[in-house]
C-alpha cells in the first residue's frame, strides 16, 4: 500500500510539471525489476549467498522430535532489497517447502539445487524492507563437504549436533548463506520434555506444556548463518554471570560432565584474559555446548556466543574457540579463502595462552614448526591461497597462519603487535575483513614494515627456509 501511494504521488508530480512546462522532468528512468543473483560469487562457493537483498533478521520457529528425526520449521526472514527485485533466492538443501509468503501475500516458489527461488506477487523496490515466511518440514541431513561429511544437522543418539561451517546451515533453515550477509537471530525451539534445545545468545524464556518444552533464544548482534546452532540433547545446564556481569550458559552431555568441568570452570578466566588482549568481548553472552558426538571428526566449532564441542574440550581448545568470538565471529570473512584470518588468529591465541600460563614461549612454538621438514603438510600451500575449498581447514591455514602473525610480532615488536590485534578486532567489529585490509592495517602500527614478512608467510610457496632462521621476538 505505501509503495502504491508513493507511485501515485510521483505520477501527480509528473502531471503537474508537464502541465506547467510542457515536458516531463529530466532524470533517468527507474531500473526495471530483475532477478537477484543466485549466489554471491565466492571463489570457493559461488552459489552460496544470494544477490538483490540484505538479510536483517531471522525468526526461526522449530519443532524437533528426536525419535523420528522430524523437523517442522517456520522461518521469517526480514530483509532489505538492494535492487528492484522481480524474484530472489534463499539457500536451502533437502526438506520440503510447504508455503512461502512475501509480506501478507502468498508467493510462487520452486527449487533448483540448493536454491529456493521466490517470486513475490508484486516486485520489491530498492530499499524496501520486507518479510519472507517459509514453512517447511522433513528430516534434515548433513551435507558432504570434501573432507567433512558432517556439515549441518547431525543426528546424535539423544538429539542433534548442529554445526554449519562452511555450508551446513542450509540443511535446517532457509537463508542468505554467506558470511558477508550477517543478521540478528531469534529462535523458538520446541522439543519433547526432558530434552534441551540450545541456540545462540541469551535464553529469553522456557515453558513446558503437554509434554513438550519450548526454548526461546535471542541473539541481537550480527551473525553469519554458519555460526547459528540449534543443538538438542539431554543436557545438564548451568547459567551464571562472570565477575564482570557477562551472562554465561553451558549445556553439557552428562557423559562428558566429569571431563568438562575443570575446563569449563576456566571459561570466565579465558574470556577476561582474551578481552585484555583483543579488546572488549564483542557479544552479550558467552558459554559452551559440550555434546557426546563421537562420530564428528573434528573437535569443536566456534558457534557464536556458545562454542560447540563434540566432546569434553581441553583448555587450549577452549582458548581457541573463545578467541574465535573476536576473530571469525565478530570480525567475519568476506571470502572463504581468507579463513586463515579466523584459524591463524585462534591458533596464535593458543600460543599466547601457553606463553603467559607457564608453557613454552610463542617463539619456541614458531621454531618448532620451522623445524618441520620441507615435505611436511604445514608447507603444502600458502595459508592465504589455499587453492580450493577442500583445503580450507588443513594445517597451513592454522599453523602457518599463526606463524605469519608471529612474524609480524617479530618485526613490529610486542607493543605495536598487541595494538594491532585490538585495532583489527575493534575497527571491524560486527563486520568483515580481508587479508589485504589486515596487511594495510599492520603497516600502520610501526615504522618497521611487516608487509614483506606477511607476503612470505601468507603467499610464499613451500617452506620459507630463510624466514625460518632463528629470530628474537622484539619486546
Amino acid at each position: 500500500m505505501n509503495a502504491f501511494r508513493g507511485t501515485l504521488v510521483s505520477l501527480t508530480t509528473v502531471v503537474a510539471l508537464t502541465a506547467a512546462t510542457g515536458a516531463a522532468p529530466a532524470g533517468p528512468p527507474p531500473d526495471p525489476p530483475s532477478a537477484g543473483a543466485p549466489g554471491l560469487g565466492d571463489p570457493f562457493f559461488p552459489l552460496d549467498g544470494n544477490g538483490g537483498y540484505h538479510a536483517l533478521h531471522y525468526g526461526l520457529t522449530l519443532a524437533y522430535t528426536p525419535a523420528d528425526t522430524h523437523l517442522d520449521g517456520r522461518a521469517v526472514v526480514t530483509a532489505r532489497a538492494t535492487q528492484n527485485l522481480s524474484r530472489f533466492d534463499l539457500d536451502l538443501s533437502g526438506l520440503t517447502v510447504r508455503s512461502v509468503r512475501v509480506g501478507a501475500a502468498p508467493a510462487a516458489f520452486h527449487r533448483v539445487g540448493q536454491e529456493l527461488i521466490v517470486t513475490p506477487r508484486t516486485p520489491l523496490h530498492r530499499g524496501e524492507v520486507f518479510d519472507v515466511t517459509v514453512a517447511y518440514d522433513g528430516s534434515p541431513q548433513a551435507i558432504n563437504v570434501p573432507g567433512d561429511p558432517y556439515d549441518g544437522w547431525n543426528i546424535t543418539d539423544d538429539g542433534a549436533f548442529v554445526a554449519g561451517e562452511p555450508q551446513g546451515s542450509r540443511t535446517w533453515f532457509p537463508l542468505n548463506n554467506h558470511p558477508l550477509d550477517k543478521a540478528a537471530f531469534d529462535f523458538t525451539i520446541t522439543v519433547p520434555e526432558g530434552y534441551t534445545a540450545v541456540a545462540n545468545g541469551t535464553l529469553a524464556g522456557q515453558r513446558t506444556r503437554q509434554g513438550r518444552t519450548t526454548f526461546r533464544w535471542h541473539s541481537p548482534e550480527p551473525m553469519a548463518g554458519y555460526l547459528a546452532t540449534a543443538t538438542i540433547g539431554k543436557f545438564s545446564t548451568d547459567s551464571y554471570r562472570t565477575p564482570s556481569g557477562l551472562p554465561v550458559f553451558t549445556a553439557v552431555d552428562p557423559r562428558e560432565a566429569a571431563a568438562s568441568a575443570p575446563v569449563l570452570k576456566r571459561l570466565p578466566e579465558v574470556v577476561d584474559w582474551e578481552s585484555r588482549l583483543f579488546g572488549p568481548y564483542p557479544f552479550g553472552a558467552a558459554g559452551a555446548i559440550v555434546d557426546h558426538a563421537p562420530q564428528i571428526p573434528y573437535t569443536a566449532l566456534e558457534t557464536q556466543t556458545r562454542p560447540l564441542y563434540a566432546h569434553a574440550p581441553e583448555i587450549v581448545t577452549l582458548v581457541h574457540e573463545t578467541a574465535h568470538q573476536w576473530f571469525g565471529d565478530s570480525v567475519s570473512l568476506a571470502r572463504w579463502q581468507d579463513v586463515w584470518l579466523n584459524e591463524g588468529f585462534a591458533t596464535y591465541a593458543e600460543w599466547l595462552w601457553a606463553e603467559q600460563h607457564g608453557g613454552i614461549p610463542a617463539q619456541q612454538a614458531f621454531d618448532a614448526d620451522c623445524a618441520k621438514p620441507a615435505n611436511d603438510p604445514i608447507w603444502a600451500f600458502p595459508p592465504a591461497a589455499p587453492g580450493d575449498f577442500s583445503h580450507l581447514f588443513d594445517a597451513p591455514v592454522y599453523d602457518r597462519g599463526a606463524m605469519a602473525l608471529h612474524a609480524v610480532r617479530t618485526v613490529v615488536g610486542d607493543r605495536a603487535f598487541f595494538r594491532l590485534l585490538r585495532a583489527w578486532a575493534g575497527r571491524h567489529r560486527d563486520g568483515h575483513g580481508t587479508t589485504e585490509e589486515f596487511t594495510a592495517l599492520a603497516r600502520t602500527v610501526s615504522p618497521r614494515d611487516p608487509g614483506p614478512a606477511l607476503a612470505t608467510w601468507l603467499y610464499g610457496k613451500g617452506k620459507p627456509v630463510q624466514s625460518c632462521s632463528p629470530a628474537t621476538t622484539s619486546r
